[in-house]
C-alpha cells in the first residue's frame, strides 16, 4: 500500500498515490502556505500587494477602465503620434539608404572611368595614389552615411513592436516646468533632434530603475545631474495600442513586473528591459571593474541581468566595442540557444557564445578532448613554479612538416633555441624563436616556389584548379611571375606548416610536461595552461567575458580562462547552492583565483526570486544553509502548492509517474521531468514510453509538452512545471552535494512542482 510522506511544515501538499487508475488526489493541507519572505496565503489567493494580470493598470472603458480617463486618452494620443513618427523615420531611413546606394554606384562608375593608373614616373605614382585615396574617401563617406541610417532603422524596428514602456517627469529647477521623457528598448530622435524615445541605457533613464521618487541624481559626461522625479509611469503597450498605465508616484509597486511574470515562460528567454529591478540594475550599470562576482538565488534573473549588461556595454562603448570582443561562456548548448534571441530583439548582435568544451577545443591538439575539468589551482601554480628554472632540450622540439615534407627540422629548431639561451623559457623567448622560424619557413617556401619541378607540378593541375588558385591558367610570362604564382600554390599546399608556426606547435608540450612535472598524461586543463605559460597563448583582443553558472567550474578551469582572456573584464554569475558536480570551486575560492590572476574582485548579491511562486521558492529555500533562507523572497503570485508522491514500490512509482506525465501532456505548458544523469534519462524514457521526449544537447527547448532531461542540462533553464522523478534517499542522500542538486532541480519550476519518491522520501525534505 502507499505511504504518505510527512508533510514538510505545510510547505507542500502530499498526494495519496494509492489508486493509480483513480488519479492523484492532493491531501488536505492545514492553513496557508508560508512564502519565503515569511508571509502566507490561503487557497492560492494573491497576497497583499500582489495583482492578477494587469491589475492596478488604468484602462480604457471597454477594458474595464473608468468611463472617461483624460490621462489615458492623452497617453493614447501621444502613442499614436509617436508611432506615426517612428513609421516615417523608418521610411525615411530606407529611402536614404536607397539614395546612398544609388549615389555610391554612380560615383564608383564615374571614378572607375576617370581613374588612370600610371606608374611611369614618381609624379605619376603620387597622382595615382592621390586619386585612389580620394576614391576611397568617397566610398567611406557613403559607407558612413549608410551605417548611420542602418542604425536608425534598427532602432525603429525594435520600437515599432513596443515604442516605449515607461515615462518619467523630471524637474531640474524648482521654478522650471517638468520635462517628460519616454523610455524604450532603443532611443530615437525626430528630424529636429528632439528625443522621441530615450534608450533605457542612457544615463537619465537610470532614475526610472532606481525606484525612488523625489530628489534623484544621475551621472552624464562626467557631471552629476540632480533633479526631482515627479512621475514614474509604466505602460502596457503593443505596437500603437495602449492597453493600460500605472503611476507609481506614491509607493513604488512594479505592476509591469507582476504583469510580465503572470504571462509565464516561453521557449526563449525574453529581455527584461522594462522590468529591471533595483538590485538587478546595480549589476547591469555597474562601473567597469576587472572582475565582478554576482551571487544570486535561483530565479533571481542572473542570466537576464547578464544579457542586459551586455546590451548596456554595447551602448556605453558604441563604435568601439564589437560583439567579437565579448564572450559568454554558457553552461550547455541548449542554454545557448535559449538565450540567443535576447540581444537581437534589442537591436544588438549576439556576443560569442561558447560552452567550456567549445572554448577549449581550438586550444588543444587535434583529436584531444576537453577531458576532466577537475583541476586545482595549486596544480597550475606548480607548473609556473617549475617553469621558472626550466631549460629547453632537443627533445622538446618537433619538425615543422606538411604534405609529407619536412620543411624545418627539429635540429634546426634547437639551433634557433640556442641563440636565445640567455633568456628563460617562456613567452618572450618562444616568441623570438617563432619569429625566426617563421622567416626560415617563408624562405624555404620561396625556394620551393622557384623550383622548376614545382612549376611542372602546377602546369599538370586540372584547369579548374588553376583557375581557382590564380583566376587564370598557369601561363607565366616571366620567371618572376612564375615564382609569384607558384608561391601562392606552395603556401596553400603547405598551409598546415604555416599553421604549426602560428600555433607554435613545434614545441612538444607533452614532452616538456613529462620533464617539467615528472609525469605523463596531463589533463587538458593542465596542457592548455602549460602551453599558455610557455608561449603566452591568449586572446588579447577580448574586452569582456561573462561566465554564467560560474559555480560549476573548477579552480583550474577558471584560472585558464582568466589567463587566456588576459585583458578582458570578467562578470562571474552564479549560485553557490547550485554547484551540482564534484570538484568545482567553492565561492570563496572562485574569488581567490581571480584575485590572484586579475586583482581586486567586486561583489553583488541578488536575493529576490522572480521565477517561482512563493510556495516553490519557500520549498527550495528550505534547502539552503541555515541563515540564508531568511534572506530569500519571491514576488510571484501564489499557485498550487508543491505535491509530493511517495510510492510503496517500483510498480506503483512508475504508475504514478506516468499519470503525472499524462496529465501534463494534455496542457500547452512545458513540463520537465528532471533526472540525475544522462543515462537515467534514457531509462526514464522507457518507463514513460511515448509520453515524453528526451532532450539532448543539440535540441532546442520546445514551447510546450513534456521533456525528460538530466539535471546538468536543466541548469539555467526554467519550466512551467517540474517533476522530480525520484527524490528517494538513493538519488538524494543526506549530503551537501545532494542538497544542492535537489535545490537546483526544484528551482527550475515557475508554477508547479511534483516530487515523486520510489520507496521513501529523502530526509532532505522530511522536515
Amino acid at each position: 500500500m502507499s505511504r504518505e510522506a510527512q508533510q514538510p511544515v505545510d510547505r507542500a501538499g502530499v498526494l495519496d498515490s494509492a489508486a493509480c487508475a483513480g488519479g492523484l488526489k492532493p491531501a488536505p493541507t492545514a492553513g496557508g502556505v508560508p512564502t519565503a519572505g515569511g508571509a502566507s496565503t490561503a487557497g492560492g489567493a494573491p497576497t497583499a500587494g500582489e495583482v492578477s494580470v494587469g491589475d492596478g493598470f488604468s484602462r480604457p472603458a471597454d477594458q474595464g477602465g473608468e468611463a472617461a480617463d483624460p490621462i489615458f486618452a492623452a497617453e493614447q494620443a501621444h502613442l499614436t503620434e509617436t508611432y506615426g513618427k517612428l513609421e516615417k523615420i523608418g521610411r525615411d531611413a530606407v529611402a536614404a539608404m536607397e539614395a546612398v546606394a544609388a549615389q555610391a554606384a554612380e560615383d564608383k562608375k564615374n571614378m572607375a572611368d576617370e581613374l588612370a593608373v600610371n606608374f611611369a614616373t614618381w609624379d605619376d605614382i603620387l597622382e595615382t595614389h592621390a586619386d585612389i585615396v580620394a576614391m576611397n574617401n568617397i566610398i567611406e563617406a557613403h559607407d558612413m552615411a549608410n551605417s548611420v541610417q542602418a542604425e536608425r532603422l534598427r532602432a525603429v524596428e525594435v520600437l515599432l513592436r513596443e515604442p516605449y514602456f515607461a515615462k518619467i517627469e523630471l524637474q531640474f529647477k524648482p521654478s522650471a516646468p517638468t520635462k517628460e521623457l519616454y523610455i524604450g528598448s532603443a532611443g530615437v530622435s525626430d528630424e529636429n533632434y528632439r528625443r522621441l524615445v530615450v534608450d533605457w541605457r542612457s544615463p537619465v533613464a537610470e532614475v526610472y530603475y532606481s525606484q525612488a521618487m523625489g530628489p534623484v541624481s544621475y551621472e552624464a559626461d562626467g557631471r552629476v545631474i540632480r533633479a526631482d522625479l515627479r512621475l514614474r509611469r509604466q505602460f502596457e503597450i503593443s505596437r500603437d495600442t495602449l492597453h493600460g498605465y500605472f503611476d507609481s508616484d506614491v509607493a513604488i509597486e512594479d505592476k509591469l513586473l507582476l504583469a510580465s511574470l503572470s504571462r509565464g515562460r516561453s521557449a526563449h528567454m525574453q529581455a527584461i528591459t522594462a522590468t529591471i529591478q533595483k538590485e538587478q540594475n546595480q549589476v547591469v550599470r555597474h562601473a567597469d571593474v576587472p572582475v565582478l562576482q554576482v551571487a544570486g538565488v535561483a530565479g533571481s534573473g542572473k542570466t537576464s541581468v547578464l544579457m542586459q549588461r551586455i546590451a548596456y556595454l554595447f551602448y556605453q562603448h558604441r563604435g568601439t566595442l564589437d560583439p567579437t570582443q565579448v564572450f559568454l561562456i554558457s553552461p550547455n548548448p541548449v542554454f545557448g540557444r535559449y538565450i540567443d534571441r535576447v540581444l537581437p530583439d534589442l537591436g544588438e548582435r549576439n556576443p560569442e557564445i561558447l560552452t567550456w568544451a567549445e572554448f577549449l577545443a581550438p586550444l588543444l591538439p587535434a583529436g584531444r578532448g576537453a577531458g576532466e575539468g577537475d583541476v586545482s589551482y595549486e596544480r597550475l601554480q606548480a607548473i609556473d613554479a617549475a617553469l621558472a628554472g626550466f631549460a629547453f632540450e632537443r627533445s622538446d622540439f618537433r619538425d615543422i612538416a606538411a604534405a609529407g615534407t619536412r620543411l624545418v627540422g627539429g635540429d634546426a629548431v634547437a639551433k634557433v633555441a640556442a641563440k636565445f639561451d640567455h633568456l628563460p623559457a617562456g613567452p618572450h623567448r618562444v616568441t623570438l624563436m617563432n619569429e625566426e622560424l617563421s622567416a626560415r619557413l617563408e624562405a624555404r617556401l620561396k625556394g620551393i616556389a622557384a623550383d622548376e619541378d614545382t612549376h611542372d607540378e602546377i602546369a599538370d593541375l586540372p584547369i579548374e584548379e588553376q583557375l581557382r588558385l590564380f583566376g587564370e591558367t598557369f601561363e607565366p610570362q616571366s620567371d618572376e611571375e612564375a615564382r609569384a604564382l607558384a608561391l601562392t600554390y606552395v603556401r596553400e599546399k603547405y598551409a598546415d606548416a604555416l599553421r604549426q608556426v602560428r600555433a607554435m606547435d613545434w614545441l612538444d608540450v607533452d614532452e616538456i610536461a613529462r620533464r617539467l612535472m615528472g609525469r605523463d598524461g596531463l589533463t587538458s586543463v593542465e596542457w592548455v595552461y602549460l602551453k599558455m605559460a610557455l608561449t603566452g597563448l591568449s586572446n588579447p583582443d577580448a574586452k569582456y567575458v561573462m561566465i554564467d553558472e560560474v559555480q560549476d567550474y573548477s579552480a583550474g578551469q577558471l584560472a585558464v580562462m582568466a589567463r587566456y582572456f588576459r585583458r578582458a573584464n570578467f562578470l562571474l554569475l552564479g549560485d553557490p547552492n547550485q554547484a551540482i558536480a564534484e570538484g568545482t570551486a567553492p565561492w570563496g575560492e572562485i574569488r581567490a583565483v581571480f584575485e590572484a590572476e586579475r586583482g581586486a574582485v567586486s561583489a553583488c548579491r541578488l536575493m529576490t526570486s522572480y521565477r517561482s511562486t512563493p510556495a516553490i521558492t519557500d520549498l527550495f529555500a528550505s534547502l539552503l544553509p541555515p541563515g540564508e533562507a531568511m534572506e530569500v523572497s519571491s514576488v510571484q503570485r501564489e499557485a498550487p502548492a508543491p505535491e509530493i508522491v511517495v510510492a510503496a514500490d517500483a510498480d506503483e512509482w512508475a504508475c504514478a509517474l506516468r499519470r503525472v506525465v499524462d496529465d501534463a501532456a494534455g496542457t500547452d505548458k512545458l513540463t520537465a521531468v528532471i533526472v540525475p544523469y544522462k543515462s537515467e534519462a534514457r531509462r526514464m524514457a522507457k518507463v514513460l514510453g511515448e509520453g515524453a521526449v528526451v532532450l539532448g544537447e543539440h535540441d532546442s527547448l520546445p514551447d510546450g509538452g513534456v521533456v525528460v532531461l538530466p539535471l546538468a542540462l536543466a541548469k539555467g533553464l526554467e519550466f512551467d512545471s517540474v517533476v522530480i522523478a525520484d527524490a528517494s534517499p538513493r538519488v538524494f542522500p543526506v549530503t551537501d552535494l545532494a542538497r544542492r542538486r535537489l535545490y537546483t532541480a526544484i528551482s527550475r519550476a515557475t508554477r508547479h512542482v511534483t516530487i515523486l519518491a520510489n520507496g521513501e522520501l529523502t530526509e532532505l525534505l522530511a522536515h
